[in-house]
């Protein structure tokens, strides 16, 4: 059985959220410093070490279902990333996940303001979890 990584693509972080074997639960994972950290072998090594089939990347879309240049940013990184890694890679719309991430996390009583990482991690786990429960209908 195999896994399904998705990836909330920042400026700054990258935030990582996997599935379960089955597909059926998606959970945060972690996040990825684009400064700081290799993002391509990072992205390697977790396919290995969870036996990843596929990768699902937010995108960015307007209100107006249109492309923004943070959406023009994200497709250059899908390229880059078709390049680097020869799994599956699929899109999904991530309008407003940043937001529900971050209302969910204060519902739960952790603090946002200094923990972007927490909302970019919890932001991909929402759309991934989106995206496994259209798959599954």
């Amino acid at each position: 059985m195999s896994r399904i990584l998705g990836l909330d693509h920042g400026d700054k972080r990258i935030g990582l959220a996997i599935t379960d074997p089955l597909n059926i639960i998606a959970k945060p994972l972690r996040t990825v410093n684009v400064t700081n950290e290799n993002v391509f072998n990072v992205l390697k090594e977790l396919i290995k070490e969870y036996s990843i089939n596929k990768i699902v990347v937010g995108l960015p879309l307007t209100l107006k279902n249109t492309h923004s240049i943070q959406t023009e940013k994200v497709l250059v990184f899908i390229e880059k990333l078709k390049e680097e890694i020869t799994i599956d890679i699929e899109t999904y719309d991530e309008r407003f996940t940043s937001d529900i991430a971050k209302e969910s996390l204060i519902a739960q009583g952790i603090k946002t303001g200094h923990n972007k990482s927490e909302i970019d991690k919890t932001a991909a786990a929402i759309f991934l979890q989106n995206y496994i429960d259209e798959k599954s209908i």
